[in-house]
C-alpha cells in the first residue's frame, strides 16, 4: 500500500502514543516500532529515541490519528491491536485508545469488534504486520 509522509508520521506517532497507554514499553514495543520506523524511512536513532523518551515527552499532544483513509484506519487498529497484545495482555486505556482511533476514523463498532476479537485469539506476537506491505511516496 501507498503511504504518504504526512499518513506515516500520523501511523508511527499514533503507535507511539499508544505503547505510552500503560505506562509500560515491553522489549516486542520496542522491536515493532523500530520496523515500523524502518519501513517508514525514519533514521534508526531518531525512532529508537522516541521510543524510549515516549513516556516521559510531555510536548506530544495525545491526539488520536487521523488517516487519509479509511482502508490505512484500519490497518492501523489492527497493528494497534497486535502492539498492544505484544506483551500477552491488552490494558484497557489501550483498547480505549483504539476505540476511539476507530471512531474517529468513522470505522464501523462491528468492526473494530471484529478485529479485537481476531487479534485476542492470534497468539502470534511477531506475525506479519499490517505495515509490511508499506511504500512511503511523496505525494
Amino acid at each position: 500500500m501507498k503511504i504518504n509522509i504526512k499518513d506515516g508520521s500520523e501511523y508511527f506517532k499514533g503507535l507511539l502514543l499508544l505503547i505510552r497507554k500503560d505506562r509500560i514499553i515491553s522489549d516486542p514495543e520496542v522491536f515493532m516500532m523500530k520496523r515500523l520506523g524502518k519501513i517508514l524511512g525514519f533514521e534508526e536513532k531518531f525512532c529508537l529515541n522516541a521510543i524510549l523518551e515516549i513516556l516521559e515527552n510531555k510536548y506530544i499532544i495525545d491526539s488520536v490519528p487521523v488517516f487519509s483513509s479509511k482502508e490505512l484506519a484500519i490497518k492501523f487498529i489492527k497493528d494497534g491491536f497486535s502492539l498492544a497484545l505484544s506483551d500477552k495482555k491488552m490494558h484497557p486505556v489501550e483498547e480505549e485508545w483504539l476505540r476511539l482511533t476507530a471512531h474517529i476514523n468513522a470505522i464501523d463498532i462491528n468492526k473494530f469488534l471484529e478485529h479485537r476479537e481476531i487479534s485476542t485469539k492470534n497468539k502470534e506476537i511477531f506475525r506479519r504486520m499490517e505495515f509490511d506491505d508499506f511504500v512511503v511516496c511523496s505525494s
